[in-house]
């Protein structure tokens, strides 16, 4: 059965989202190692010392945005297909999907 569009579409954001959520879980392991090592050393972040956020810290926050607006736009995906797919199902005797005006 080949795709339509919007199932493509899907698979491909859940895809992505897949691998968002991969790319978190090793930024919050590089984060706990980095932090480990300059304790270790006792080196401060100089990035952290100046904006108060470190910049691994910037990239797990965008991380997580991306992955909340993709898990939105897969709810929302889901949403219309299940509507779809419901209006599909009112119409199944085919005389309920005719139109009036040209009895087709």
């Amino acid at each position: 059965m080949a795709l339509n569009e919007k199932q493509r579409v899907l698979l491909e954001t859940n895809a992505a989202r897949d691998r968002a959520e991969a790319l978190l879980r090793g930024l919050l392991d590089a984060k706990a190692e980095s932090e480990k090592q300059m304790a270790t050393f006792k080196r401060p972040d100089a990035y952290k010392a100046v904006t108060g956020k470190s910049s691994i810290d910037n990239a797990i926050a965008s991380t997580r945005r991306l992955i909340e607006t993709l898990n939105r736009e897969l709810d929302r995906a889901q949403r219309e297909i299940q509507q779809n797919n419901n209006r599909l199902a009112e119409c199944a005797p085919l005389s309920a999907c005719r139109s009036p005006s040209t009895g087709a």
